[in-house]
């Protein structure tokens, strides 16, 4: 459980927070600027004589992956099980990447980050397994509720329209619009969308404008889709091409099953249909270990990376790794932060540009037990109201105690963070309130996550995707340049966005290097 990339034990799974890491970086920059000072007055002999003395040793190995999220850590225990020389860069004090647990007494948990595993999520469920991480299935007995126009009506989401509401204001245009997404998504090649015959028009609108043009566009239904859209990009419709939404769908299932909207949202059935025992992040912390404290430095953000006709140097805040390629596995936004030497192609630079990741924000809430389940409540909820636009009963398996998480997304995220702490606290219970009945007022704990305040991140769960970027720079996304591999869930094909995904980009690029040495 422990790793010495620093020379100190760091363990893989928890640690200081990102917040607790980012001062201590920052008392550290301040002693090192300390000690620059010191050899800047000291003669020029005694100086080169400190630094050399002080200059960490490079590192060798045949493939260098900077990130430990799912893509990483699967590209490295890929690499070593090949045969090759491996050392993975995290710039966190942890592996896990977008999955968190938060740990509970008596050895439960509840997950900030990535949660839920589905059918056709094949990769990440066989990578669960190798490692000794089951699955069961996330809490679905009784019904969902539905909250808009200030009235709650309850449903079973188990039939023709799983966990879209039966809302006879808004039925007739969800059905046709899901029906007519799904359909436009079978003409979306998922390694090439912005090869589809339609890609220039479709990708020279958003999601918003076409639903907008295909729909009766009432209130009550463009608050529908921003119910949609923010738990799943943590952005808005507008914000999102309408190619990208497509190729999304188109995404969602694998080389035997087209994707559909349905499979994104749907607990039976869906993407949340299932989840890990120990949480999600423990798959990262197992292959972490089976690959060893020699081969992953922890607290090492990668900030060059230069590579040459022979191979790749990739330097971070502590040493530098010799290598023959290099397999960046963290989100594109950072990935365009690293320096390039020489440059990125002018592509892939603009592409990095152009892919902002979204805005979301986690609010879990803890009871001593799950009341809502004595209520025929299953805690699956939507709202068009509040700052919570979904919820799901993360109980642990036992129920012990009883956890609602909420997902709170896009605009409603950005209004949220603008609070202050005990005004946010108060809108989520005043929410849950009005969803659940009064028991919801009096928590046992409330715990928040924000996605967009964490360093190495940014933002949740994905990269989002604005008219013109496929169509114009999606050529870019998972094409080497030189020595330089990526992976990570925006690279993947299927699960865009999705554990699954990520897993995917990360054999797809272990492939790749393979080939290459």
């Amino acid at each position: 459980m422990w790793s010495s990339g620093s020379g100190l034990p760091i363990r893989f799974g928890a640690g200081l927070s990102d917040a607790s890491y980012t001062r201590r970086r920052l008392i550290q920059t301040g002693t090192a600027g300390a000690v620059a000072g010191a050899l800047a007055s000291a003669g020029p002999a005694e100086a080169r004589k400190k630094h050399k003395k002080h200059k960490p040793k490079p590192r060798r190995a045949d493939v260098v992956v900077v990130g430990a999220g799912l893509a990483g850590l699967t590209a490295a225990r890929r690499i070593a099980g090949a045969g090759k020389s491996v050392i993975v860069l995290e710039a966190r004090n942890r592996v896990g990447g977008r999955t968190l647990n938060h740990h509970l007494p008596g050895g439960k948990w509840s997950e900030l980050g990535a949660t839920f595993v589905g059918p056709t999520q094949d990769h990440i469920k066989r990578l669960a397994h190798d490692v000794g991480v089951g699955l069961f299935p996330t809490f679905n007995t009784g019904n969902d509720l539905y909250r808009a126009g200030g009235s709650n009506t309850t449903y079973g989401n188990t039939g023709p329209l799983g966990s879209a509401p039966p809302d006879p204001l808004t039925l007739a245009d969800v059905t046709a619009v899901v029906e007519r997404l799904d359909m436009m998504s079978t003409e979306v090649p998922i390694d090439r969308p912005w090869a589809a015959s339609s890609a220039d028009d479709w990708d020279g609108q958003t999601l918003y404008s076409w639903v907008k043009q295909n729909s009766s566009g009432s209130q009550r239904f463009m608050n529908l889709v921003s119910i949609a859209t923010e738990p799943i990009f943590g952005a808005e419709a507008r914000d999102i091409s309408l190619l990208f939404t497509l190729f999304y769908i188109a995404a969602s299932g694998n080389e035997q099953n087209p994707g559909t909207f349905e499979r994104n949202f749907d607990t039976t059935g869906g993407a949340q249909e299932s989840r890990m025992l120990g949480g999600t992040q423990l798959v990262s912390i197992r292959v972490a270990n089976q690959l060893g404290r020699r081969r992953i430095y922890l607290s090492s953000p990668v900030h060059r990376i230069v590579q040459s006709r022979t191979g790749v140097r990739v330097e971070s805040d502590k040493f530098s790794v010799h290598g023959k390629r290099v397999i960046v596995a963290i989100p594109p936004p950072l990935a365009g932060r690293i320096y390039y030497e020489p440059l990125l192609p002018q592509n892939r630079d603009q592409l990095t540009q152009r892919m902002p990741m979204g805005t979301l924000i986690k609010a879990e809430v803890f009871y001593s037990k799950p009341f809502w389940r004595a209520n025929g409540l299953n805690g699956q909820t939507i709202s068009d109201e509040g700052p919570i636009s979904a919820t799901f009963d993360i109980s642990p398996p036992d129920g012990k105690p009883g956890i609602i998480m909420g997902f709170i997304g896009g605009d409603r995220a950005r209004r949220f963070q603008a609070q202050g702490a005990r005004a946010r606290r108060k809108a989520v219970l005043d929410e849950l309130v009005q969803l659940f009945g009064p028991q919801a007022a009096k928590p046992t704990k409330y715990l928040e996550y924000s996605w967009v305040t964490q360093e190495w991140t940014r933002g949740c769960p994905v990269s989002v995707l604005g008219p013109g970027t496929l169509v114009d720079f999606g050529a870019a996304i998972r094409k080497p340049v030189g020595r330089i591999h990526w992976a990570g869930t925006e690279t993947s094909t299927y699960w865009n966005g999705y554990m699954d995904g990520a897993v995917r980009s990360g054999e797809r690029a272990a492939r790749e290097v393979l080939q290459g040495i």
